[in-house]
């Protein structure tokens, strides 16, 4: 039986003060998101230095992505057992030293398992940030406006990412958006050793094949994706890997289901608020998580635009999903979680919609300055009452746990649909590089985008708890003794 560890804090200094405890854990979910996107402005430099393929460039992003959604339950987990302080010291230090070394790559498969080892840093440290924002606020609308704190930070650590990237690839080169988060890195792990409370956990042993079969069904499915570009749907090269990720994928949940100590237990989506808020993050992600790579590959590609003018086309798209997130906890009470996330997703829809009807020839205030500020604004709006869903009256023994499901709902949908967006704009543009075949492309992608936020909204209305419905849907769960088992 999985038992619940003891969360107390175990440091006999004085606490810290919240709002610090808030902005280092902030701190680290900004460098993990950033990392998401701030590698795409400067893709085209990758390519040309490393000599990466078209399939090698979309791993660049689906390396960190991949590795991070697989082994983010895992690091949630590890955070509830072993204390959050020391997992996000770990993940930390992972992802800075990953980060070292993806920015010394001079080769193109080095750069790929940087980035993978980055994912595996942002897996663990990432659950830990949102943990400690919860643990640190008590729940009512001061924890709201924590939540919406850290939301808005990681949304905008994803909008920075193409101005900083432009930044640093005009200004210096394309590693630097690697060898940026070693100084910035250093420093938060360092104020975070001296004043992070700790929390202490039962030493218990971690669900590890459980965590690898989640990380490699995930990763075939997407090379399985990937590889309809190239073969098509029905070629034994993308039937074979899709079925083993289906394998493994089921496998995985299999010995979830069996394990004593499941690395995420299955009982947990009986919650309502657990199980229709991460399908609606899954979803939405799918879809959201390609707005800044084919923002980035339009503007460059296709306008002409270098990596820092690209950078800057987007910088209302960022201030939009900031304002987003910090606007939605005024929101909430009056017209409800659910019915704010549908809105904001529907927001983001008429984005995407206006985006999908993208020219080789956009002028830049209807090709992304208006269509990005809806998507983004309408992603912000959407994101904070999702979270909120998600972790709302969750059990300390489950804290991590939960941190870690939302964000890698969110991730792995994202990788997915990277990865099946990435073969749709490529079979529209039919393997020219024209501005206008690329175009046809991106423009193509941003179209099933739109059908696939649809259907997420709808989702979110059917699905999500209503006003009032929250805290029964996880009273169960709360009424529970702090030893009781979770699974």
């Amino acid at each position: 039986m999985l038992r619940a560890a003891d969360t107390t804090p175990i440091s006999r200094r004085p606490a810290p003060p919240a709002w610090l405890v808030v902005a280092l854990a902030c701190a680290g979910q900004f460098l993990v998101v950033l990392d998401i996107s701030v590698v795409n402005v400067a893709l085209p430099s990758m390519r040309a230095d490393l000599a990466l393929s078209g399939p090698g460039l979309q791993w660049v992003v689906n390396a960190y992505t991949v590795a991070f959604a697989g082994f983010m339950l895992l690091g949630g987990r590890a955070g509830d057992l072993y204390g959050r302080k020391r997992m996000f010291l770990t993940g930390l230090a992972l992802f800075t030293l990953a980060s070292l070394g993806g920015g010394l790559a001079q080769e193109g498969w080095q750069l790929l398992v940087a980035r993978a080892a980055q994912g595996l840093g942002a897996a663990v440290l990432a659950p830990s940030t949102l943990t400690l924002v919860t643990s640190s606020v008590p729940e009512g609308a001061a924890r709201a406006r924590a939540i919406a704190t850290w939301t808005a930070v990681g949304a905008g650590g994803g909008a920075a990412g193409g101005l900083v990237g432009g930044l640093l690839v005009d200004g210096l080169s394309w590693r630097w958006v690697l060898l940026i988060n070693v100084p910035v890195g250093a420093l938060v792990l360092l104020a975070s050793l001296l004043r992070l409370p700790e929390s202490r956990g039962d030493g218990r042993h971690l669900d590890l094949p459980g965590a690898l079969l989640v990380t490699a069904g995930l990763g075939t499915l997407a090379y399985g994706i990937s590889q309809t570009e190239s073969e098509g749907w029905t070629a034994p090269a993308t039937l074979v890997p899709l079925a083993a990720g289906a394998l493994l994928v089921a496998a995985f949940l299999l010995v979830e289901w069996r394990t004593a100590g499941p690395l995420m237990p299955l009982a947990l989506f009986r919650v309502r608020a657990v199980s229709s808020a991460n399908a609606a993050n899954f979803v939405s992600g799918s879809a959201m998580f390609c707005m800044w790579y084919f923002m980035t590959l339009y503007a460059q590609n296709v306008l002409g635009y270098s990596p820092l003018e690209a950078g800057l086309a987007l910088v209302p798209s960022s201030l939009a999903v900031v304002v987003g997130s910090k606007v939605a906890p005024r929101l909430i009470p009056g017209l409800g979680a659910r019915n704010l996330a549908v809105l904001g997703t529907l927001v983001a829809v008429a984005g995407f919609a206006w985006q999908s009807t993208m020219t080789a020839d956009g002028a830049y205030v209807t090709a992304i300055m208006i269509p990005g500020v809806l998507m983004m604004l309408g992603a912000g709006l959407a994101a904070t009452p999702i979270a909120s869903l998600a972790t709302s009256g969750a059990a300390p023994q489950e804290a991590g746990l939960l941190s870690g499901l939302i964000n890698t709902s969110r991730t792995m949908g994202g990788s997915l649909g990277l990865a099946t967006m990435s073969t749709i704009a490529a079979g529209h543009a039919r393997g020219a590089t024209v501005p206008e075949a690329l175009t046809n492309g991106y423009a193509a992608a941003f179209r099933v985008s739109t059908a696939v936020l649809l259907g997420g909204a709808v989702l979110m209305a059917v699905w999500l708890p209503g006003k009032g419905r929250v805290e029964r849907s996880v009273a169960p769960r709360e009424a529970r003794p702090a030893e009781e088992s979770v699974s």
